[in-house]
């Protein structure tokens, strides 16, 4: 691969920004200095835009196998690079599930064909499957998790407390959960069913879903971990009052319990329902103001560790319908990181909070090797991130297969310019420059 140098760079890294080059040789940061120059090397000039190390996206549902009628690891792995996702982690709740080692690893054998990012997947945990989810392999495997599954028919992980005891009682790798009460969000179904004639409106969602679920699930998950010291994460924490569950420290790489916040937590309220209705319904619900902000404040303090998209498309037809029709969760990979720009461009979070909280805290999280920072002798997995260049989120413009996303007509002022991965070009200015796949993640063996 030949030598690259990106010139007239704003480097945001490791909570500075700072002006300076980069020299990149066989897919590896060589060199950061102020000025370099190799006579042997392509020039690319960054022009004073953000270089940042890419975002690595730990929750996605790419739905490939089985389900690529809605996308695949070829279509939305473009859309990842094409959002300034460099790295991802997948979700298990693909047909068939994936409950074990064969099907874990024809996984990574597909994203090694198709992915134009970085990849892993993580080992799916149920009722049937304790044994076979203990045996991944620490180093080349994300975690395991129940996101997207049921434990059984009726009820996910976290309202079994007898089988989280034994889980935590023996893992020795990353457990990752959705935290909801199933009870309670029965409950609330019934009473707004018999309240609206069953005429539930997506607005309900919230209240169905409610503050009150989650604060519940998490609490009793909490309470178990506490007698384990297993290593835990969350998914997206959807309201204020659990992110206040979750002390405030930046000693990331010692956290055994950690948290995550997705981007339609941080940028919908129950006020979008009225205009976007089953287009922001995702589980756990959208709520309010307060909670949009608190998450926010969250994870500016370090309650909240890091922001993920829970990208995950259905067809244009599985999100029509009524309420109890349309599927939750929605295409968001591709616009992560604009929306936090945009974020930025209102002073509601810093550029160098955007990075901490989307490449290097998941790195060190899930204690990921050579990847999440601009250091030398890390993979040159790079995005530029132009500013001050306002756009509008066209269907056109999406690179989902699904061909729709909740954020259609929304007006953002900051756009990928280029995304490097392995330090290849492989996206600029709204093209794909190289078919180069991504590369398997690898981590540290103790978690």
């Amino acid at each position: 691969m030949k030598k690259q140098v990106l010139v007239n760079a704003k480097i945001v890294n490791e909570g500075t920004s700072f002006f300076s080059d980069v020299l990149i040789h066989h897919g590896r940061i060589e060199k950061i200095a102020p000025y370099i120059s190799d006579p042997n090397a392509d020039v690319f000039d960054i022009n004073g835009n953000y270089l940042i190390p890419g975002m690595i996206d730990d929750q996605v549902h790419f739905r490939d196998p089985g389900l690529t009628y809605k996308g695949n690891l070829t279509s939305e792995s473009r859309a990842a690079v094409a959002g300034g996702v460099t790295s991802f982690m997948d979700m298990p709740n693909t047909v068939p599930n994936t409950l074990n080692r064969d099907l874990l690893e024809q996984k990574y054998q597909a994203a090694a064909q198709q992915s134009l990012a970085n990849y892993s997947f993580f080992m799916g945990v149920t009722a049937g499957n304790l044994e076979e989810a203990l045996r991944v392999d620490n180093e080349s495997v994300c975690g395991i998790t129940d996101d997207g599954l049921y434990f059984n028919e009726q009820q996910i992980l976290a309202n079994n407390p007898e089988y989280l005891e034994k889980l935590f009682s023996r893992a020795e790798t990353l457990v990752a959960l959705h935290s909801e009460d199933e009870s309670i969000i029965d409950q609330n179904y019934e009473r707004y069913f018999t309240e609206t004639k069953g005429q539930i409106s997506f607005a309900l969602h919230a209240k169905i879903r409610s503050t009150e679920a989650c604060l519940k699930a998490t609490k009793q998950v909490l309470d178990i971990q506490s007698n384990y010291h297993n290593r835990l994460h969350f998914f997206h924490i959807s309201t204020g009052e659990e992110a206040m569950l979750f002390p405030a420290s930046t000693d990331y790489r010692n956290k055994r319990v950690t948290a995550e916040a997705c981007i339609h937590h941080l940028w919908f309220t129950e006020k979008d329902y009225e205009k976007r209705g089953g287009d922001i319904k995702w589980n756990p619900s959208i709520k309010t103001e307060f909670d949009r902000v608190t998450l926010i404040q969250a994870l500016k303090e370090g309650r909240i560790d890091i922001i993920a998209s829970d990208h995950a498309p259905h067809s244009k037809e599985e999100k029509q319908g009524t309420y109890e029709q349309v599927k939750s969760g929605a295409p968001i990979v591709q616009h992560t990181l604009p929306l936090l720009f945009e974020l930025a461009s209102r002073g509601e979070i810093s550029v160098e909070q955007i990075v901490e909280k989307t490449s290097h805290r998941v790195a060190d999280i899930y204690r990921l090797k050579d990847r999440g920072y601009l250091r030398e002798g890390y993979y040159a997995d790079l995005v530029e991130m132009q500013p001050n260049s306002p756009w509008h989120v066209t269907t056109t413009s999406l690179f989902y297969r699904c061909g729709w996303a909740p954020v259609v007509g929304e007006r953002l002022s900051a756009k990928v310019k280029r995304t490097f991965v392995n330090g290849n070009l492989v996206f600029q200015e709204d093209a794909f420059m190289s078919d180069a796949k991504g590369s398997r993640l690898f981590f540290e063996k103790i978690r």
